[in-house]
């Protein structure tokens, strides 16, 4: 355990250099953010198809243009880090309905579509809570709880 301890302790060391810190941050930001960004700009490119699944899914395909929006805005102030605690949020929340409502089949591509979303909205929860760091239009700095 105590090997473990001080492997933890030297990585806590390197991600509290603060351009570890603000790199890491950025790149979780772009990461979490690419998934939003390149599903909104399918859901655009496959509008009807879209619309039909989620009419066969119980939802109002009229609902498609906010949800479209709600992507590729999130996805975009996630990126930017702007407004990232409530952009987060809005994603997290939009990500775990979607799970419900989606992907609630126990076929397998399903259930790991399911799993998938609720580790985003783990990771968006995070957002939630530590903003976006230095290298955002927040620039929450050492602000952060």
């Amino acid at each position: 355990m105590e090997f473990f301890r001080q492997l933890n302790d030297r990585v806590a060391g390197i991600v509290a250099a603060p351009a570890v810190n603000s790199a890491l941050i950025l790149a979780a930001r772009a990461l979490m953010a690419s998934i939003f960004l390149i599903s909104g700009y399918e859901k655009i490119g496959n509008y009807e198809a879209t619309q039909g699944y989620m009419q066969f899914m119980g939802v109002p395909g009229g609902l498609l243009p906010l949800v479209i929006l709600l992507e590729l805005g999130g996805g975009l102030a996630l990126l930017a880090g702007f407004q990232t605690r409530l952009a987060a949020l809005g994603l997290a929340v939009f990500t775990l309905v979607a799970a419900f409502l989606f992907h609630r089949s126990p076929e397998d591509m399903q259930r790991i579509m399911f799993l998938k979303n609720l580790a985003m909205t783990g990771g968006l929860l995070a957002f939630t809570v530590f903003g976006g760091g230095r290298l955002s239009l927040d620039d929450e700095g050492d602000r952060r709880p």
